[in-house]
Protein backbone atom coordinates (compact mmCIF):
# COMPACT_ATOMS: atom_id res chain seq x y z
CA UNK A 1 0.00 0.00 0.00
CA UNK A 2 2.51 2.23 0.27
CA UNK A 3 4.81 1.66 -2.37
CA UNK A 4 1.72 2.95 -4.08
CA UNK A 5 0.64 5.68 -2.46
CA UNK A 6 -2.66 4.11 -0.87
CA UNK A 7 -3.62 5.54 2.06
CA UNK A 8 -4.38 3.41 4.92
CA UNK A 9 -8.26 3.31 5.44
CA UNK A 10 -10.17 0.39 7.05
CA UNK A 11 -11.80 -0.13 3.54
CA UNK A 12 -8.51 -0.08 1.82
CA UNK A 13 -6.76 -2.12 4.10
CA UNK A 14 -9.42 -4.81 3.31
CA UNK A 15 -9.07 -4.64 -0.23
CA UNK A 16 -5.26 -5.24 -0.19
CA UNK A 17 -5.23 -7.81 2.92
CA UNK A 18 -7.97 -9.65 0.65
CA UNK A 19 -5.47 -9.20 -2.17
CA UNK A 20 -2.20 -10.89 -0.15
CA UNK A 21 -4.44 -13.32 0.86
CA UNK A 22 -4.81 -14.87 -2.62
CA UNK A 23 -8.10 -15.61 -1.46
CA UNK A 24 -9.91 -13.73 -4.16
CA UNK A 25 -8.83 -14.46 -7.92
CA UNK A 26 -10.64 -12.01 -9.30
CA UNK A 27 -9.52 -9.45 -7.34
CA UNK A 28 -6.11 -10.58 -7.65
CA UNK A 29 -6.40 -10.50 -11.73
CA UNK A 30 -7.38 -6.87 -11.12
CA UNK A 31 -4.66 -5.52 -9.12
CA UNK A 32 -1.91 -7.61 -10.90
CA UNK A 33 -2.60 -5.62 -13.61
CA UNK A 34 -2.71 -2.29 -12.42
CA UNK A 35 0.07 -2.76 -10.66
CA UNK A 36 2.36 -4.40 -13.06
CA UNK A 37 0.63 -1.17 -15.82
CA UNK A 38 1.75 1.43 -12.86
CA UNK A 39 -1.75 3.01 -12.39
CA UNK A 40 -2.36 5.00 -9.57
CA UNK A 41 -5.07 3.66 -7.12
CA UNK A 42 -6.96 6.85 -7.40
CA UNK A 43 -10.31 7.16 -5.31
CA UNK A 44 -12.57 5.57 -7.54
CA UNK A 45 -10.59 3.04 -8.76
CA UNK A 46 -10.54 1.50 -5.08
CA UNK A 47 -14.47 1.57 -4.91
CA UNK A 48 -14.41 0.26 -7.82
CA UNK A 49 -12.31 -2.48 -6.56
CA UNK A 50 -14.49 -3.10 -4.15
CA UNK A 51 -17.63 -2.79 -5.34
CA UNK A 52 -16.87 -5.86 -8.32
CA UNK A 53 -14.46 -8.19 -6.17
CA UNK A 54 -15.43 -7.48 -2.41
CA UNK A 55 -19.08 -7.04 -2.38
CA UNK A 56 -19.36 -9.62 -5.01
CA UNK A 57 -17.56 -11.99 -3.79
CA UNK A 58 -19.45 -11.90 -0.11
CA UNK A 59 -22.22 -12.03 -1.82
CA UNK A 60 -21.09 -15.19 -3.44
CA UNK A 61 -20.31 -16.92 -0.41
CA UNK A 62 -23.24 -15.71 1.77
CA UNK A 63 -25.74 -17.13 -1.35
CA UNK A 64 -23.40 -20.36 -1.57
CA UNK A 65 -23.69 -20.97 2.93
CA UNK A 66 -27.01 -20.34 2.00
CA UNK A 67 -27.82 -22.59 -1.11
CA UNK A 68 -26.12 -25.03 1.08
CA UNK A 69 -28.37 -24.40 4.34
CA UNK A 70 -31.28 -24.71 1.72
CA UNK A 71 -30.06 -28.11 0.37
CA UNK A 72 -29.31 -29.73 3.75
CA UNK A 73 -32.48 -28.85 5.23
CA UNK A 74 -34.49 -30.28 2.03
CA UNK A 75 -32.88 -33.22 1.85
CA UNK A 76 -33.51 -33.54 6.01
CA UNK A 77 -37.28 -33.36 4.97
CA UNK A 78 -37.62 -35.65 2.08
CA UNK A 79 -35.87 -38.40 4.47
CA UNK A 80 -38.17 -38.06 7.07
CA UNK A 81 -41.22 -37.71 4.58
CA UNK A 82 -39.90 -40.98 2.68
CA UNK A 83 -39.30 -42.41 6.50
CA UNK A 84 -43.20 -41.26 7.03
CA UNK A 85 -44.39 -42.52 4.31
CA UNK A 86 -42.54 -46.20 5.06
CA UNK A 87 -44.67 -45.90 8.52
CA UNK A 88 -47.91 -45.25 6.84
CA UNK A 89 -47.34 -48.18 4.65
CA UNK A 90 -46.58 -50.67 7.03
CA UNK A 91 -49.47 -48.99 9.61
CA UNK A 92 -51.64 -49.59 6.76
CA UNK A 93 -50.33 -53.52 6.10
CA UNK A 94 -50.89 -54.18 9.69
CA UNK A 95 -54.88 -52.94 9.09
CA UNK A 96 -55.18 -55.11 6.15
CA UNK A 97 -53.66 -58.10 7.70
CA UNK A 98 -55.85 -57.53 10.81
CA UNK A 99 -59.11 -56.78 8.45
CA UNK A 100 -58.50 -60.35 6.28
CA UNK A 101 -57.87 -62.21 9.21
CA UNK A 102 -61.61 -61.25 10.90
CA UNK A 103 -64.87 -63.08 10.14
CA UNK A 104 -62.92 -66.44 10.23
CA UNK A 105 -64.51 -67.38 13.48
CA UNK A 106 -61.37 -66.21 15.77
CA UNK A 107 -62.12 -67.13 19.41
CA UNK A 108 -62.90 -64.27 21.91
CA UNK A 109 -58.71 -64.54 22.49
CA UNK A 110 -57.21 -64.44 18.76
CA UNK A 111 -59.61 -61.35 18.84
CA UNK A 112 -58.48 -59.69 21.75
CA UNK A 113 -54.63 -60.57 20.36
CA UNK A 114 -55.77 -58.65 16.76
CA UNK A 115 -57.07 -55.65 19.10
CA UNK A 116 -53.99 -55.45 20.98
CA UNK A 117 -51.64 -55.84 17.38
CA UNK A 118 -54.16 -52.91 16.01
CA UNK A 119 -53.93 -50.93 19.62
CA UNK A 120 -49.84 -51.17 19.19
CA UNK A 121 -49.55 -50.02 15.86
CA UNK A 122 -51.80 -47.06 15.78
CA UNK A 123 -50.10 -45.97 19.05
CA UNK A 124 -46.16 -46.10 17.20
CA UNK A 125 -48.01 -44.62 14.25
CA UNK A 126 -49.62 -41.47 16.30
CA UNK A 127 -45.99 -41.26 18.24
CA UNK A 128 -44.19 -41.28 14.65
CA UNK A 129 -46.70 -38.81 13.45
CA UNK A 130 -46.62 -36.61 16.31
CA UNK A 131 -42.88 -37.15 15.97
CA UNK A 132 -42.82 -35.72 11.89
CA UNK A 133 -45.01 -32.94 12.96
CA UNK A 134 -42.36 -31.55 15.45
CA UNK A 135 -39.42 -32.58 13.35
CA UNK A 136 -41.52 -30.26 10.03
CA UNK A 137 -41.76 -27.40 12.20
CA UNK A 138 -38.53 -27.11 13.34
CA UNK A 139 -37.38 -27.48 9.52
CA UNK A 140 -40.24 -24.77 8.73
CA UNK A 141 -38.43 -22.33 11.30
CA UNK A 142 -34.96 -23.06 10.07
CA UNK A 143 -36.54 -22.26 6.84
CA UNK A 144 -37.95 -19.21 7.52
CA UNK A 145 -34.30 -18.32 9.22
CA UNK A 146 -32.79 -18.78 5.75
CA UNK A 147 -35.31 -16.92 3.93
CA UNK A 148 -34.31 -13.88 6.03
CA UNK A 149 -30.54 -14.58 5.08
CA UNK A 150 -31.46 -14.87 1.57
CA UNK A 151 -33.44 -11.39 2.02
CA UNK A 152 -30.57 -10.16 3.88
CA UNK A 153 -28.34 -11.17 1.14
CA UNK A 154 -30.20 -9.98 -1.83
CA UNK A 155 -30.20 -6.20 -0.12
CA UNK A 156 -26.63 -6.25 0.16
CA UNK A 157 -26.06 -6.89 -3.37
CA UNK A 158 -28.29 -3.83 -4.34
CA UNK A 159 -26.73 -1.65 -1.58
CA UNK A 160 -23.58 0.34 -1.83
CA UNK A 161 -21.43 -0.94 1.00
CA UNK A 162 -20.35 2.86 1.75
CA UNK A 163 -23.43 4.94 1.77
CA UNK A 164 -25.94 2.47 2.41
CA UNK A 165 -28.17 3.41 -0.22
CA UNK A 166 -28.91 1.67 -3.74
CA UNK A 167 -26.12 0.95 -5.94
CA UNK A 168 -25.55 0.91 -9.47
CA UNK A 169 -27.01 -2.61 -9.73
CA UNK A 170 -30.20 -1.58 -7.86
CA UNK A 171 -30.50 1.99 -9.91
CA UNK A 172 -30.31 -0.25 -13.49
CA UNK A 173 -32.67 -2.09 -12.36
CA UNK A 174 -35.40 0.10 -10.56
CA UNK A 175 -35.32 2.70 -13.49
CA UNK A 176 -35.65 0.00 -16.15
CA UNK A 177 -39.37 -1.07 -13.92
CA UNK A 178 -40.00 2.83 -13.81
CA UNK A 179 -39.35 3.20 -17.38
CA UNK A 180 -41.64 0.45 -18.38
CA UNK A 181 -44.66 1.75 -16.40
CA UNK A 182 -44.64 5.14 -17.72
CA UNK A 183 -43.93 4.19 -21.24
CA UNK A 184 -47.26 1.83 -20.57
CA UNK A 185 -49.05 4.83 -19.34
CA UNK A 186 -49.08 3.46 -15.94
CA UNK A 187 -46.85 6.55 -14.33
CA UNK A 188 -44.27 9.16 -15.06
CA UNK A 189 -40.42 9.36 -14.47
CA UNK A 190 -38.09 11.68 -14.38
CA UNK A 191 -34.05 11.55 -12.96
CA UNK A 192 -31.89 13.41 -11.24
CA UNK A 193 -28.42 12.92 -11.96
CA UNK A 194 -26.28 14.79 -9.12
CA UNK A 195 -22.49 15.26 -8.78
CA UNK A 196 -20.67 16.53 -6.05
CA UNK A 197 -18.73 19.58 -6.93
CA UNK A 198 -14.56 19.80 -7.12
CA UNK A 199 -14.88 16.66 -5.17
CA UNK A 200 -11.17 15.41 -6.10
CA UNK A 201 -9.50 18.77 -5.14
CA UNK A 202 -11.95 17.79 -1.79
CA UNK A 203 -10.34 14.71 -0.97
CA UNK A 204 -6.59 15.83 -2.25
CA UNK A 205 -7.07 18.73 0.47
CA UNK A 206 -8.93 16.38 3.09
CA UNK A 207 -7.68 13.12 2.31
CA UNK A 208 -10.09 9.98 1.26
CA UNK A 209 -11.71 9.42 5.02
CA UNK A 210 -13.07 12.59 4.87
CA UNK A 211 -13.87 12.16 1.34
CA UNK A 212 -16.05 9.08 2.25
CA UNK A 213 -17.80 11.04 5.00
CA UNK A 214 -18.76 13.63 1.94
CA UNK A 215 -20.24 10.88 -0.01
CA UNK A 216 -22.16 9.21 3.15
CA UNK A 217 -23.37 12.93 4.26
CA UNK A 218 -24.95 13.65 0.39
CA UNK A 219 -26.14 10.34 0.25
CA UNK A 220 -28.03 11.33 3.42
CA UNK A 221 -29.68 14.47 2.64
CA UNK A 222 -30.66 13.33 -0.71
CA UNK A 223 -32.63 10.39 1.02
CA UNK A 224 -33.89 12.41 3.61
CA UNK A 225 -35.68 14.99 0.54
CA UNK A 226 -37.06 12.02 -1.29
CA UNK A 227 -40.65 10.26 -0.76
CA UNK A 228 -40.11 6.42 -0.48
CA UNK A 229 -41.49 5.84 -4.31
CA UNK A 230 -38.63 7.26 -5.18
CA UNK A 231 -35.14 5.77 -5.45
CA UNK A 232 -31.15 7.11 -4.79
CA UNK A 233 -28.69 5.67 -5.96
CA UNK A 234 -24.91 6.01 -5.92
CA UNK A 235 -23.97 5.91 -9.48
CA UNK A 236 -20.65 5.53 -9.61
CA UNK A 237 -17.95 7.89 -7.66
CA UNK A 238 -19.14 10.89 -6.09
CA UNK A 239 -22.07 10.95 -8.99
CA UNK A 240 -25.94 9.91 -7.56
CA UNK A 241 -28.86 9.49 -9.29
CA UNK A 242 -32.37 9.75 -8.12
CA UNK A 243 -35.28 8.11 -9.94
CA UNK A 244 -38.93 10.24 -9.13
CA UNK A 245 -42.20 8.99 -10.02
CA UNK A 246 -44.99 10.63 -10.67
CA UNK A 247 -43.78 14.01 -10.80
CA UNK A 248 -43.28 16.44 -13.49
CA UNK A 249 -40.04 18.05 -14.98
CA UNK A 250 -40.33 21.11 -12.89
CA UNK A 251 -41.56 19.68 -9.62
CA UNK A 252 -38.58 17.19 -10.51
CA UNK A 253 -36.01 20.60 -10.81
CA UNK A 254 -37.71 21.95 -7.67
CA UNK A 255 -36.90 18.82 -5.62
CA UNK A 256 -33.50 18.84 -7.23
CA UNK A 257 -33.14 22.60 -5.74
CA UNK A 258 -34.58 21.50 -2.66
CA UNK A 259 -31.62 18.75 -2.32
CA UNK A 260 -28.69 21.63 -3.67
CA UNK A 261 -29.81 23.89 -1.11
CA UNK A 262 -29.60 21.38 1.57
CA UNK A 263 -26.49 20.11 0.85
CA UNK A 264 -24.79 23.43 0.66
CA UNK A 265 -26.47 24.14 4.11
CA UNK A 266 -24.08 21.64 5.99
CA UNK A 267 -21.05 22.63 7.44
CA UNK A 268 -18.34 20.22 7.30
CA UNK A 269 -16.13 19.41 10.75
CA UNK A 270 -13.65 17.00 10.95
CA UNK A 271 -14.63 15.21 14.01
CA UNK A 272 -11.21 14.03 14.91
CA UNK A 273 -9.95 17.38 15.05
CA UNK A 274 -12.86 20.12 15.43
CA UNK A 275 -11.40 21.73 12.63
CA UNK A 276 -14.27 23.48 9.93
CA UNK A 277 -13.50 22.35 6.55
CA UNK A 278 -16.18 24.34 5.16
CA UNK A 279 -19.57 23.49 2.58
CA UNK A 280 -19.62 21.70 -0.28
CA UNK A 281 -21.64 21.80 -3.21
CA UNK A 282 -23.59 19.90 -5.96
CA UNK A 283 -24.41 19.95 -9.36
CA UNK A 284 -27.83 18.30 -10.92
CA UNK A 285 -29.19 17.90 -14.11
CA UNK A 286 -32.96 16.84 -14.47
CA UNK A 287 -34.81 14.80 -17.34
CA UNK A 288 -38.45 13.78 -17.86
CA UNK A 289 -39.11 10.19 -19.93
CA UNK A 290 -40.60 11.29 -23.25
CA UNK A 291 -42.45 8.72 -25.72
CA UNK A 292 -39.66 6.85 -27.00
CA UNK A 293 -37.41 7.14 -24.69
CA UNK A 294 -35.13 4.37 -23.10
CA UNK A 295 -33.25 4.11 -19.72
CA UNK A 296 -30.28 4.97 -21.52
CA UNK A 297 -31.65 7.78 -23.61
CA UNK A 298 -33.04 9.18 -20.69
CA UNK A 299 -29.58 8.98 -18.87
CA UNK A 300 -27.69 10.58 -21.51
CA UNK A 301 -30.12 13.41 -20.94
CA UNK A 302 -30.01 13.80 -17.73
CA UNK A 303 -26.38 13.36 -17.59
CA UNK A 304 -25.88 16.81 -20.65
CA UNK A 305 -28.33 18.78 -17.82
CA UNK A 306 -25.66 17.50 -15.86
CA UNK A 307 -22.98 18.50 -17.50
CA UNK A 308 -24.23 21.90 -18.56
CA UNK A 309 -25.13 23.17 -14.45
CA UNK A 310 -21.12 21.90 -14.31
CA UNK A 311 -20.11 24.71 -17.21
CA UNK A 312 -22.01 27.66 -16.08
CA UNK A 313 -20.84 27.81 -12.66
CA UNK A 314 -21.67 24.41 -10.82
CA UNK A 315 -24.01 24.71 -7.06
CA UNK A 316 -26.69 24.66 -9.30
CA UNK A 317 -29.86 22.65 -10.93
CA UNK A 318 -30.37 22.42 -15.13
CA UNK A 319 -33.27 20.84 -16.15
CA UNK A 320 -33.84 19.82 -20.49
CA UNK A 321 -36.81 22.35 -20.20
CA UNK A 322 -34.45 25.69 -19.98
CA UNK A 323 -32.65 26.91 -23.06
CA UNK A 324 -29.00 27.02 -23.77
CA UNK A 325 -27.00 29.50 -22.03
CA UNK A 326 -24.97 31.10 -24.90
CA UNK A 327 -21.64 32.92 -23.83
CA UNK A 328 -20.82 35.82 -26.06
CA UNK A 329 -16.78 37.05 -26.35
CA UNK A 330 -17.16 41.20 -26.11
CA UNK A 331 -14.08 41.84 -27.94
Amino acid sequence: MGECGVVPTPDNFELFYTYASGGNPGLAAAMDAIISSRRPFTTDLLNDLRDRCLSSARTTQALDNASASVSATLNEVLAKLEAAGRDASDYGNTLSRATGALGNGQSPAELREFVDTLVVATRTMQARTQKLETELQASSQQVNVLRAQLDDVRKESLTDSLTGIANRKAFDTALAVAVEDALAGRDTVALLMCDIDHFKRFNDTWGHQTGDQVLRLVSRCMSDNIKGRDTVARFGGEEFAIIVRRTTLHTAATLADQIRAFVQSKNLVKKSTGEILGTITVSIGVAQLAEGDTAASLIRRADACLYRAKRHGRNRVVHEGEPEEIEINVA
